[in-house]
């Protein structure tokens, strides 16, 4: 059930204390005990309960450590005058103890902003989907299973936007399922949709179900570009669920900024601990034995901070945390902060950084300064992958102190004169197409690794950049020693920073593959090279991908080496497509995918087919079941799936066809890139078609017939179309069962191709030269 069934919503006026013409207050009221949704920050239950006596279910752990983000904010605005037993009905504006929610009326929302208070402010739903419902009364936008079943969606459309500063999105929603785990699980997705761009980008998924609203912080990088935010509610198999959006809100600067003054603390949390957490402060608060400062942002009683104090702590040591909102961009600047310290004993006030894995580095200090007054913090801080900061205070004892913490920011210029992290994944990654790069060799180990191209044939593979370019192979086969050995290695890479190493590799003809291609990293400062990776067993003679994420205090070089460990047992090591990023590996494929890109490792992305039998298009992994035709493994990661026709199960001349979903028409050049594998002496041809809307029939953009090469070949298609299109990927089946096609990483990308030039027709892998090797 949605959080609307489980509480009641009243509205009372009070608008003579806070000087405003017209303003709103919501007081909300939860009615299941089991679930403390509301009321949660306040630190004095006995003001609560004089107003509301029903709410003596509310324990303090409830109410100070819950840890929700939308947790709302107790204000005791002139004294502790308490209310006997009121009717809800009959709350009247008075200056005593009230839950201060919202203001509506107060602020006028900027461009994007929504609080569904009794219109969608512009946001549509696409007609083409199931429909977002507002609902009026509970000031929320809903979909749920009883409009639609499993797979299906709805979207809503923001009106366009345009902003060339820096914005943070933070989006209200909550998701609620009868089930707390699913194979396919309700989401709620949030893209942006860039003008001129056929495809909208991913910004953030969520999936986990709960009893309340939760809060999302986003960045959104300027852009000159207009643009549309998009939600789209997907229902997953459960019985019972819905989605729902309470507001969205846009505003420029950054998400990991915050003055406190708003009710959902900018996703700001506060980690529970038994015995000392984080409280809002502020707004005439009297709720302590320390006495509070007025705020930083408005110098007055009536603005807010965030705050934690000792007098409850029990224990040595005892730890309140304040986590930010996840970064979800790369940033780098000047982090600054207003705070007080005031200690009686011992109170530690560190600020860390901490990535999506828990490792936490600290970057600021204070440990025995005290502050009467508001003090300015800055501290340089880069964020090249998703991070939070987080806030924490230490105490000795019950009287040690207080910590106020207010007006948090970001600048992106640096607080000290330094120009920041100087990496550039470019400079560290190579696909070997024009020379080696930025990596070198060590040439008193022996002829080591050589830089070489295959001409496309139907017996050796090709590279894995584009099946007709260059690749770096170690021939041991070539030494006359065993124990050969062959280093490879990278440039420097700064230290104190995390790092994604992925590269592609094939190894043949070794009887024992273990240890054939290993990983090291070599530090600058020590002699001392430490193995992080090797071959255990892999497909021969398939590009295989590798994923390596590492973090070093001082500068290192990754190097590769590949050895054989006896004479008898040498074979060929090939590498290709080396890359470095900054970031988990995890974050870094989330973060680099591109919003038109299907790989097939989960499913068929947004293609469909007319028909599926024997004879459609197959979505498989590893060989195909017929020999000397079709590929060892996919292109993507050489173990992971890739589309294809099974031609035993079909005649001669049969077709199978994969179209995509309706793609937006723009002006200009777009480019269609795919890997395709045409490897059987029966093959047949490979088509893809444009299929314009209104138009009956079909344009051939691109052919291959016949058999191709052994090897995992690159397509470009460059076409322009302005109206809404189709794109259809047509197999057609060859004279025997040697006829097997498939196709791969598919990417579509607004702008011409950047290497059309490149791009020639092979009719058939038959030649002279059909192993020949060019170095």
């Amino acid at each position: 059930m949605l959080v609307k069934d489980k509480m009641q919503l009243w509205e009372v006026v009070l608008c003579a204390w806070y000087n405003l013409s017209t303003c709103k207050m919501t007081i909300a009221l939860m009615e299941s005990p089991s679930s403390p949704f509301l009321f949660c920050r306040p630190p004095k239950l006995h003001v609560l309960r004089s107003v509301f006596p029903s709410l003596s279910f509310l324990s303090i752990p409830e109410m100070s450590g819950c840890g929700d983000e939308l947790c709302y904010k107790l204000q005791c605005l002139r004294n502790t005058e308490s209310w006997s037993s009121p009717s809800l009905s009959s709350l009247e504006p008075r200056t005593s103890c009230v839950a201060v929610l919202l203001f509506a009326g107060a602020v006028e929302l900027s461009a994007g902003s929504c609080a569904f208070e009794d219109s969608t402010c512009g946001y549509e739903s696409d007609d083409t989907f199931l429909p977002w419902i507002l609902n009026e009364e509970g000031h929320y936008i809903s979909v749920d299973t009883s409009w639609g079943t499993q797979g299906e969606k709805a979207v809503l459309t923001s009106p366009e936007l345009h902003s060339e500063e820096w914005s943070c999105i933070r989006l209200i929603y909550q998701i609620a399922t009868a089930s707390e785990t699913s194979f396919d699980p309700t989401r709620l997705n949030l893209y942006l949709r860039l003008q001129g761009e056929s495809f909208d980008h991913l910004l953030w998924s969520a999936k986990e179900p709960s009893d309340s609203w939760l809060i999302a912080s986003l960045d959104l990088r300027n852009t000159t570009k207009k643009y549309k935010i998009v939600l789209e509610g997907v229902l997953g198999q459960d019985n019972s669920a819905s989605i729902a959006v309470f507001e969205i809100k846009i505003t420029s600067g950054y998400c990991i900024e915050c003055d406190f003054e708003e009710n959902h603390l900018c996703g700001f949390m506060n980690q529970w601990n038994p015995n000392v957490n984080w409280f809002v402060g502020g707004g005439n608060i009297r709720n302590s034995q320390s006495i509070f400062p007025r705020d930083h942002t408005l110098n007055s009683e009536l603005g807010h901070y965030m705050y934690v104090d000792s007098i409850y702590v029990k224990h040595f040591q005892e730890v309140a945390q304040l986590v930010s909102p996840k970064t979800t961009t790369p940033m780098s600047g000047c982090l600054s902060f207003y705070y007080q310290l005031q200690q009686e004993s011992s109170i530690v006030f560190t600020l860390y950084m901490r990535d999506i894995n828990g490792f936490y580095e600290e970057i600021w200090k204070r440990d025995s300064t005290m502050n009467t007054d508001w003090s300015l913090a800055e501290v340089d801080f880069d964020a090249p992958y998703p991070m939070e900061v987080i806030f924490e205070v230490a105490f000795n004892s019950a009287k040690g102190g207080y910590v106020a913490l207010d007006d948090i920011s970001f600048s992106p210029d640096y607080c000290s004169n330094q120009t920041g992290f100087s990496f550039n994944p470019a400079e560290a990654s190579c696909n070997f197409e024009e020379d080696l790069c930025n990596f070198y060799q060590d040439h008193k180990d022996g002829p080591g690794w050589s830089r070489v191209k295959v001409k496309p044939n139907a017996y050796r593979t090709g590279d894995h950049t584009t099946g007709l370019g260059y690749y770096l192979l170690a021939n041991t086969k070539f030494t006359s020693q065993p124990g050969y050995i062959g280093r490879l290695y990278g440039p420097s890479l700064p230290g104190n920073l995390q790092y994604c190493l992925r590269f592609y590799y094939a190894v043949y003809g070794f009887f024992k593959m273990s240890d054939t291609l290993a990983v090291y990293i070599f530090e600058e400062n020590h002699v001392v090279q430490e193995k992080i990776w090797s071959v255990l067993e892999s497909p021969k003679g398939v590009w295989t991908q590798a994923e390596i994420t590492f973090k070093k205090p001082m500068p290192c070089k990754v190097v590769f080496l590949s050895w054989c460990k006896s004479f008898w047992d040498c074979g060929l090591v090939a590498l290709d497509d080396i890359s470095v990023s900054l970031g988990s590996c995890q974050t870094t494929e989330m973060w680099s995918s591109f919003p038109g890109e299907c790989t097939f490792e989960k499913d068929e992305c947004a293609f469909t087919q007319e028909r599926r039998n024997r004879s459609s298009w197959h979505r498989r992994r590893g060989q195909t079941p017929t020999s000397y035709t079709g590929p060892k493994g996919d292109h993507t990661t050489g173990v992971g799936y890739y589309m294809y026709i099974e031609a035993s199960n079909m005649i001669y001349g049969q077709k199978a066809r994969l179209t995509s979903r309706s793609l937006r028409g723009i002006s200009g050049k777009q480019c269609l890139t795919f890997f395709y594998h045409m490897h059987g002496a029966g093959t047949g041809l490979l088509n893809v078609y444009v299929k314009k809307e209104g138009d009956s029939e079909e344009t051939l953009l691109w052919r291959r017939r016949g058999e191709q090469s052994i090897t995992w070949l690159r397509g470009l298609i460059e076409y322009e179309c302005d109206k809404y299109h189709k794109i259809i990927i047509e197999a057609v089946r060859g004279v025997s069962i040697r006829s097997d096609i498939a196709i791969d990483d598919i990417l579509f990308q607004a702008g011409p191709c950047n290497e059309m030039g490149e791009i020639t027709q092979h009719s058939s892998g038959d030649s002279d030269d059909l192993n020949e090797i060019e170095y």
